[in-house]
């Protein structure tokens, strides 16, 4: 993860600080990327991890929303623009609707990050920014 999260252009899009050492990753992969319905998306051809897509499950009491939840990924800069997170994030999301009988699944994006404003679009999502 470390060799992606250093990269600037990565992370503050994601709405993460760029990483400064490799015992950071880590934490984050231990307390962050760690959610029951968090995935690792990799490469086809050789199985190298280049990124993650999570279904963030709502952990309220509240029964009237135990069937949503939170749609979030992150993929490495080399990764951006070649299918890759549009293929996960569909799947996914089957996934949260057929296995995990999800009613709703929501997402957004960050100001300037065009690319997963892009993914949303292509998923069906009517998009609009966190901040």
């Amino acid at each position: 993860m470390f060799g992606y999260a250093k990269n600037p252009d990565v992370g503050p899009l994601a709405g993460w600080p760029v990483h400064k050492n490799v015992e950071e990753s880590l934490k984050i992969i231990r307390n962050v990327l760690s959610g029951a319905e968090c995935y690792a998306v990799c490469e086809k051809e050789n199985n190298v991890t280049i990124g993650a897509v999570e279904l963030k499950l709502n952990k309220s009491d509240d029964r009237n929303h135990c069937n949503e939840c939170e749609l979030g990924d992150w993929l490495g800069k080399p990764f951006l623009g070649k299918g890759y997170m549009p293929e996960a994030a569909k799947e996914i999301l089957r996934h949260g609707f057929d296995d995990l009988g999800m009613k709703i699944i929501w997402c957004g994006y960050f100001d300037g990050n065009t690319k997963s404003k892009r993914v949303q679009e292509k998923l069906g999502f009517l998009v609009s920014s966190y901040m």
